[in-house]
């Protein structure tokens, strides 16, 4: 079965932070390239490990937004 999945990478310190919105799998790269592979090998492993009746089912797409905030 194919999935689609949000994927947000951030950059923290030297590393490249990438999150898989809809299961909460994170994983790291020292480039943006290696983070969405681990990404990638992180949640076919979290996949792999769900139980059959728990498996992953898209009911809708992840709604992506951004948010302003005034400080000080």
């Amino acid at each position: 079965m194919i999935y689609k999945f949000t994927t947000i990478i951030n950059k923290e310190a030297k590393w490249f932070v990438a999150r898989c919105v809809e299961l909460g799998v994170v994983s790291q790269g020292k480039t943006i390239e290696s983070a969405q592979e681990n990404l990638k090998e992180a949640v076919e492993l979290y996949l792999e490990d769900m139980p059959k009746a728990k498996k992953y089912s898209a009911k809708s797409p992840a709604f992506i937004s951004t948010l302003e905030v005034a400080n000080g």
